[in-house]
């Protein structure tokens, strides 16, 4: 049985309201990225203990801290945030994430990524030994634009870095939006590496971001495939169905719910129980 979760904070910046509509929809996990229009890293102890007693409250479980780690550039400070990361540790433990998504810093937008590859690779073993310990897994992201966005980058990272702290989240979108077919160009590559999965999908020609199934995403032929693989892990609702940037998106209550329904409507039709 497969379980979801989602980034509540597309449904709204209010905790209580993300709350709310992930219980309506019969969600039982979060992955956490914000509140109040605050960053996860962002919050202090108090807000944090307060997120912390308000998922408990509504019985909702942390799949995975929905940090912004990698998500500077390659030539940025790189100590300055590695304090980050120990900040993204420190939130895993106090609200029982299992995951920290994590990002292979953004490149300048006319250079060969191949001039920093070892750069990416030195950064991202120290985030990996940083993490080394903690009980958590760090989960790399396909963001696009960032070192690992493509399947053999993305492969490039996980490989080079050979930590079992780091391991690959899937999103489908991410690949369409950088011209990738991505079942068909980067499943058989990748899935030894994938731990997680994040669903949202897009529109190869335009970049647009669709409900599940309803664009270029090849999210039914991955779903199959996972199954007949045994994947048995998070899948991760992140819309974008309103607006999206390079730290997050938003979808709002009913958009939310639209993209909800896509999801589980694919499940459903190809016969995969979910909770």
């Amino acid at each position: 049985m497969w379980t979801l979760s989602g980034f509540a904070d597309e449904i709204s910046p209010e905790l209580d309201v993300q709350c709310r509509v992930l219980r309506e929809l019969g969600v039982g996990h979060v992955e956490f990225r914000s509140a109040w229009d605050t960053n996860v890293l962002d919050l202090d102890d108090v807000e944090l203990e307060l997120v912390r007693e308000t998922l408990s409250r509504n019985e909702l479980a942390v799949s995975s801290i929905g940090s912004p780690i990698g998500k500077i550039g390659v030539r940025d400070d790189f100590e300055e945030h590695l304090l980050r990361l120990d900040r993204a540790l420190h939130v895993a433990k106090v609200l029982a994430a299992p995951y920290i998504r994590i990002f292979s810093f953004f490149l300048p937008a006319a250079d060969d990524p191949a001039a920093h590859r070892d750069e990416v690779l030195r950064r991202m073993t120290r985030i990996a030994e940083r993490a080394t310990g903690h009980g958590v897994i760090l989960l790399h992201e396909n963001e696009k634009s960032i070192y690992g966005d493509t399947p053999e980058r993305c492969l490039d990272v996980v490989e080079s870095v050979g930590s079992p702290s780091l391991r690959l989240a899937w999103d489908a979108a991410n690949f369409v939006q950088c011209g990738v077919r991505p079942y068909t160009d980067g499943y058989r590559l990748l899935r030894p590496h994938v731990e997680y999965v994040q669903i949202k999908d897009a529109i190869m020609k335009t970049g647009e971001v669709v409900p599940a199934g309803h664009g270029d995403g090849e999210v039914a032929e991955t779903v199959r495939a996972l199954r007949e693989d045994g994947f048995d892990g998070f899948f991760s609702l992140e819309p974008h169905l309103i607006a999206a940037g390079p730290m997050g998106g938003f979808s709002g209550p009913q958009l939310y719910g639209v993209a909800h329904r896509a999801f589980t409507d694919l499940l459903t039709n190809e016969g995969i129980d979910y909770r």
